[in-house]
């Protein structure tokens, strides 16, 4: 594979910081892309530790001029941006129901913080939505420039196996994962004539910072939700952060040169499964 300049957003996470050291050990230098600088420095000096080539930068997905500043920055130290990783992304609590279904006694539920779909407060669906949405296609506006007309430049998003079929209790996270295969989709035929090309990986479920309160016990057992996941995954266990290592490298590198609109599942056989 060709030395590539690679930019990854929200790379401070557990999944996009072992994709961007993965990245890196095939030679190619990464731009490790994250709001706070401190986890962009941090995944930056682990990659240089192991002999590869990268910087931290601070960026804000949501604030074009903070992407700017970031290109700019990335621009003078590697050069100009050949593949994209669109990693930052996310759930809110506020856009997240209690229960699964609603059942009438819900109506009459007064504990705190309890809530139905009547409850959704739509600023934490619009913080998910923008996060994930908008939290890709900023930073596609800003750093594709650099691809227009050039070979071998490619964007890589991350949606979820939740965006084929919702997942009970997070409307809003499933939402915003569909309009992200969608948009991946979309511009895979816009950018078609350019000479970039664009996919997406669909992660089944994964234990990371964000969900593993919801998934395992304080003791490292699963909860409910974590054995209804287990039970329904072929495999039977969670997805690692190495199991997403293989499908970039295939879909960041020339092996894929023709491959350009889809969006893989990386789900343990989650999507495939009936339930029967």
């Amino acid at each position: 594979m060709n030395q590539k300049i690679i930019v990854v957003t929200g790379a401070g996470g557990v999944l996009c910081s072992t994709l961007a050291e993965a990245l890196a050990k095939q030679g190619h230098k990464i731009a490790v892309l994250d709001l706070k600088k401190e986890a962009a420095d941090q995944v930056a000096d682990t990659i240089k530790a192991a002999g590869g080539i990268a910087i931290g930068v601070v960026a804000n997905v949501l604030e074009k001029a903070s992407l700017e500043a970031a290109k700019k920055e990335v621009n003078e130290k590697l050069g100009l941006c050949d593949i994209l990783l669109n990693g930052a992304g996310g759930n809110h609590p506020l856009g997240t129901t209690s229960n699964p279904y609603l059942e009438l006694e819900d109506l009459k539920n007064t504990t705190e913080g309890f809530k139905t779909f009547f409850d959704l407060d739509t600023a934490g669906i619009q913080f998910t939505f923008n996060l994930n949405f908008i939290g890709t296609l900023l930073p596609t506006q800003v750093f594709a420039q650099d691809m227009v007309g050039r070979q071998g430049c490619s964007i890589l998003n991350i949606s979820s196996m939740n965006a084929f079929t919702p997942l009970t209790k997070i409307p809003a996270y499933s939402g915003a994962k569909a309009a992200v295969s969608n948009f991946t989709q979309w511009l895979a035929v816009h950018f078609s004539k350019v000479g970039i090309r664009v996919n997406a990986l669909a992660p089944g479920f994964f234990l990371t910072d964000q969900n593993r309160a919801l998934l395992t016990q304080s003791d490292g057992s699963l909860t409910p939700r974590g054995n209804t996941i287990i039970g329904q995954t072929p495999m039977g266990r969670f997805g690692e952060p190495e199991d997403l290592v293989g499908t970039t490298l295939w879909l960041c590198s020339e092996g894929a040169s023709f491959v350009t609109g889809v969006v893989v599942p990386i789900d343990g056989g989650f999507s495939a499964f009936s339930g029967v």
